[in-house]
């Protein structure tokens, strides 16, 4: 090597020395920047004519990164976002139901509701016993209603939750595509290390937001992805995220597929290549802050919502509803029964059972439809059908509806009146039971049953119109009956001249509240349609607030588990990718080390140019 070989690979040496000592300076001082990766000089060895390795050169500035790593920690970023705003709504929705134990608690109210009717049936011409079983009515009705407002309340605020983060996401989806146009021809030295650091950051921001795949591309780009595989993020274009959001909801708010039924906001994505997709249809968006949003908005809220619809229905039925058996006919061999249905209101129901030629038995319900209404599309089974039947065009178009829903089996008729007739229909089938279940609305009706709620003092039949079921936000009507608050008296006079001291009602009111064993609808998440839960009323509320209980319980488990995972993979993340000063400093003793050998060379050298150029002087 010559001398000028030997001054030229010096000075390069201490140039790419002095470019790794800025490096590891920026990671020193950057030790403690959140989404900083540590980064280190590309060293490449410059060769001359005939011999290698005769110089160096810094082709660039490397990230310390492990990419799968970083792939995981999106992931777990995305279900430990998840798990935390599960596990604050759910703990949110506990406080609804109230302390257990204390006064003002769920379960507190209705038990003050059945021991003023205890005290009630002990005392049945106590005014004051009559005024505390309506007290204790109101109060409960009362809680039902703050109860709906407080689910509600979580539901709007999970809408409103949904809206400010599609904003903060579609920033930092722009945020991405920017970095990466800056990103396509820039040199590979530490500004574009940075730009890359901002943009692990956004798809952080992002992954917090939402489940999302990151795959990267050539020229440092990358392509971002929802969970099932829509593009968000192309090179330098950005999809776009809308949110028709609707502000307040209600119990009647409810997503849906139909943009014409959908009555709470959707997401909707716009492709970089303008594909329009409804994120929430697709189920694109499981994980995150936003799935976690829409999961309680869309599914675990409506559900607590209807559990607390169903308890306030069958409340209301069980001390209203009046059931007629039906008295059984025959017609040459044929043999049913018949039943009077005349007083059926929109929601009532006729009940009758029969055992096919295979002895297979069938209960078949039944339902008045109220204008417009339909059953919803899960109503029933082939075994058990529940058939809706709209009584306001009259007897004829009733039998011709049954007629043309179960005549296979069963033949229908109007024999006079108001009176439906059910027969057997073919050799082997035989029709055992059929009854009709209407609902009292008078309070001197001859019988114990009485509108002791009401809906917005409306009958509570729970009738299905075009407008839905009057059960969907039951909860948040549902009202002592203004007539009874007007004269407590009523709880004990069901008739004209029932005598004062008559604990007929009282007692009927008190069976049905505490020991009636009652059908509940599988849409509360108790029971399937096979196999509905039945129970008390005691037991039903008990069931779904332990339900809700233990779902919040997990919730807490998840979230804590989810916690650990993150916090020990964001640990391995940081120990391979982050800063880490011992391992700098011992570099910056090799470089400086480096540096004065360098030096040292190029010191020499001088020396050797300076000699030989006296004794060429000389």
């Amino acid at each position: 090597m010559s001398i000028n070989q030997a001054l030229s690979a010096a000075v390069a040496g201490v140039n790419a020395t002095q470019q790794a000592l800025s490096v590891i300076s920026g990671n020193v001082a950057n030790a403690n920047t959140p989404g900083y990766v540590d980064e280190s000089v590309d060293q490449v060895e410059v060769g001359v004519t005939g011999q290698a390795g005769a110089s160096v050169d810094v082709s660039g500035v490397n990230r310390n990164l492990n990419t799968l790593l970083q792939s995981q920690l999106w992931t777990e970023t995305s279900g430990g976002s998840y798990a935390d705003t599960s596990s604050q709504l759910y703990q949110q929705l506990q406080q609804i139901y109230g302390t257990p134990g204390s006064s003002t608690s769920f379960n507190a109210i209705f038990n003050n509701f059945t021991s003023a009717l205890q005290a009630l049936s002990t005392s049945p011409s106590s005014y004051s016993a009559q005024s505390a079983a309506i007290s204790a009515a109101q109060g409960l009705a009362q809680n039902l209603n703050s109860m709906t407002s407080g689910i509600q309340q979580l539901r709007s605020q999970a809408e409103a939750g949904i809206a400010n983060d599609v904003q903060t996401a579609n920033n930092a989806l722009q945020q991405i595509a920017q970095i990466n146009q800056q990103l396509v021809a820039a040199s590979p030295d530490s500004s574009a290390a940075t730009l890359e650091d901002q943009r692990d950051q956004d798809i952080t921001q992002l992954s917090q937001l939402m489940n999302v795949t990151v795959v990267q591309g050539s020229n440092n780009q990358v392509s971002v992805f929802t969970g099932t595989g829509q593009q968000l993020v192309a090179n330098n274009q950005a999809g776009q995220l809308s949110f028709n959001g609707v502000g307040t909801l209600t119990a009647t708010s409810q997503w849906s597929a139909n943009p014409s039924q959908d009555t709470v906001g959707t997401i909707t994505l716009t492709s970089p290549s303008g594909v329009t997709t409804d994120l929430v249809a697709s189920n694109a968006i499981q994980s995150g802050q936003i799935g976690a949003y829409l999961q309680m908005r869309d599914n675990i809220l409506p559900q607590a919502q209807t559990q607390l619809d169903e308890l306030a229905n069958q409340m209301s039925q069980s001390v209203s509803n009046q059931t007629t058996a039906g008295t059984a006919v025959t017609a040459g061999s044929q043999a049913g029964f018949s039943v009077d249905v005349g007083s059926l209101l929109p929601g009532n129901t006729v009940q009758l059972t029969y055992t096919d030629a295979q002895n297979n038995s069938h209960t078949v319900t039944i339902v008045a439809l109220g204008a417009g209404g339909t059953l919803p599309a899960q109503s029933g089974s082939t075994t058990n059908p529940v058939v809706g039947v709209n009584f306001s065009a009259g007897m004829s178009s009733v039998v011709s509806q049954l007629n043309a829903a179960l005549g296979t089996n069963l033949q229908f008729s109007n024999p006079s009146g108001t009176v439906l007739q059910v027969l057997n229909n073919g050799a082997g089938n035989v029709v055992n039971s059929m009854s009709a279940t209407s609902t009292v609305t008078s309070l001197q009706s001859g019988s114990a049953q009485l509108p002791l709620f009401t809906d917005n003092s409306q009958p509570i039949t729970g009738a299905i119109t075009s407008a839905g079921s009057q059960t969907t936000g039951l909860a948040g009507t549902i009202q002592v009956n203004p007539a009874l608050v007007s004269s407590p008296s009523a709880l004990i006079a069901y008739a004209a001249n029932t005598a004062s001291g008559d604990p007929t009602r009282p007692n009927f009111l008190l069976n049905q509240i505490n020991d009636a064993v009652l059908t509940y609808s599988p849409a509360t998440g108790l029971g399937t349609s096979a196999t509905p839960y039945t129970g008390t009323l005691t037991q039903y509320m008990s069931a779904f607030v332990a339900q809700q209980s233990q779902a919040a319980n997990a919730a807490t488990n998840l979230q804590q588990g989810q916690d650990t995972v993150l916090t020990a993979l964001q640990q391995r993340f940081n120990d391979q990718s982050g800063v880490n000063i011992d391992t700098e400093m011992s570099n910056l003793i090799a470089l400086q080390n480096a540096y004065g050998a360098n030096a040292r060379v190029m010191s020499t050298i001088q020396q050797m140019m300076s000699a030989l150029m006296q004794a060429l002087s000389s």
